[in-house]
């Protein structure tokens, strides 16, 4: 059991034997976190809880307080252990059957993984692919394998230069996509059996990597705020067996959670003193809101543990399956696997990107990106306040494309889900994105779809169904 869980049930035990009287009100953070020794994301998942369980009630600018009729429920069964606690993974079943639901041309894609084909400039990049394709020479086909097109690595350094990182063309493996790129990285620095870090609610394909492997995963809580919580980490260390960890630095799926610089150093340092790798999975780096990208972890690496991996998919190039990872002390390792699995990323893809990255203009291509997503973003948030029950909340990224919304009471994300598709629209429910099939309570939408008056409906008609879920 996790050490929210652990603090979630303690003060569940004082509200139903009556030492916290209905109606008073609960300790504020700082006490908790003081009293504890816990951090504020650990307090806030605790209070989660207990509201889930209808202990408590919230009063907006007033904190939290205990729920009338509280002391009459009866106790949990069974005490939590006392550590957190690695487990195998089993997600795929469930995965599945929610994408399968979302593939239909008709239906709101608010539960796609994918921005909207439509914010691309797929015509200039099919000009260099046909300008690069005519010059291709019969040798590419062997001088392109593994690890990947030359020109493209160099553009590929050029950007990572431009954010101050000394990347080393070398280290640069091109794959099919960041999915395979992270499950290379996977594959290098584990074996079956080992226990994998990941983060908690976080994407679904590291848990599906994770089960295909047959490797066990201890989740590490994720505050939709400031990212990942390094304290839950170090204990997860001091506990486990950690072999490699696997985590979104920047405008982290589902959350939209950034990690602020301070941070990211102090995860790589924690890293380098277990001399444990990280996988950082940077998809969405490029898509910041602001003036300039964050960094990644990538930037404070001194040992080579951290492989950074990116794809042009979400930036770029949807459909055209080119990723690469920047893999470090494990670029060699990386780089035969890629050649033992799927041998190499399509050379006229390569070719393509490599030309369009030198004279199609991907700076300014990114800028219109960015604007576009940051005004979907604008819109989906004044449709969800104009919609929403009151007692729900969500994030508001600065990055990214993706929405992560706590609903109210008693809804289930999962028969949402059902609901929702039965009117025509995907949602993506909370518990694919945990080992444990958490997060019943939580939703990712997508804004990366230019908005029109079908989307706008499509709002409104899921925010009914929330209402009606809560009564």
């Amino acid at each position: 059991m996790k050490r929210f869980e652990l603090l979630a049930n303690t003060m569940a035990d004082e509200i139903r034997s009556g030492r916290r009287l209905v109606g008073s009100r609960m300790p504020s953070l700082r006490q908790l976190t003081t009293q504890h020794g816990v951090s504020q994301s650990t307090v806030f998942r605790a209070y989660y809880l207990l509201e889930e369980w209808g202990l408590i009630r919230a009063r907006e600018r007033s904190g939290y307080y205990v729920a009338p009729g509280a002391a009459l429920k009866q106790p949990l069964a069974s005490k939590p252990p006392p550590a957190l606690a690695s487990a195998r993974v089993e997600i795929s079943d469930l995965v599945f059957s929610v994408l399968e639901a979302a593939k239909h041309p008709n239906v709101v894609p608010f539960g796609s993984a994918f921005p909207s084909p439509k914010l691309f400039p797929l015509q200039r990049l099919a000009r260099s692919l046909a300008h690069s394709t005519r010059l291709i020479s019969p040798w590419s086909t062997v001088v392109d394998l593994p690890p990947g097109n030359e020109q493209l690595r160099r553009e590929i350094s050029l950007r990572y230069m431009a954010m101050g990182i000394a990347q080393p063309m070398e280290e640069l493996v091109v794959t099919n996509g960041a999915l395979e790129a992270l499950n290379l990285c996977l594959m290098a620095v584990t074996r079956p059996g080992d226990v994998v870090a990941i983060e908690s609610p976080g994407f679904y394909a590291a848990l599906q990597a994770i089960e295909r492997l047959d490797l066990r995963a201890v989740e590490i809580p994720v505050d939709s705020v400031s990212g990942l919580d390094l304290e839950a980490l170090a204990h997860a260390f001091e506990t486990q067996p950690i072999r490699a960890c696997w985590f979104m630095t920047n405008f982290q799926n589902p959350t939209g959670a950034t990690m602020s610089q301070e941070k990211k150093k102090a995860l790589v340092e924690l890293l380098a003193r277990h001399d444990v790798p990280l996988i950082e999975d940077d998809v969405y780096g490029e898509l910041h809101h602001g003036a300039a990208n964050p960094l990644p972890a990538r930037v404070f690496d001194q040992k080579g543990l951290v492989m950074h991996c990116s794809s042009f998919s979400k930036t770029l190039a949807p459909g055209y399956r080119i990723g690469w990872v920047a893999a470090g002390r494990f670029a060699g390792k990386v780089q035969r696997l890629k050649l033992m699995t799927t041998l190499s990323a399509s050379i006229p893809a390569q070719a393509g990107i490599a030309d369009y990255l030198q004279h199609g203009g991907y700076d300014k291509h990114l800028r219109k990106l960015r604007g576009a997503l940051r005004n979907q973003l604008d819109t989906m948030d004044a449709a969800l306040h104009r919609w929403m029950p009151a007692d729900s909340h969500w994030t508001r990224p600065s990055g990214g494309y993706f929405v992560w919304v706590r609903l109210p009471h008693h809804v289930d994300a999962m028969q949402l889900h059902r609901l929702a598709i039965e009117n025509g629209i995907s949602i993506a429910p909370g518990p694919i994105f945990s080992a444990q099939h958490a997060f019943r309570d939580h939703i990712r939408l997508n804004f990366g779809h230019p908005w029109d008056e079908r989307t706008e409906q499509a709002v409104k008609t899921l925010c009914s169904l929330i209402k009606l879920s809560s009564q």
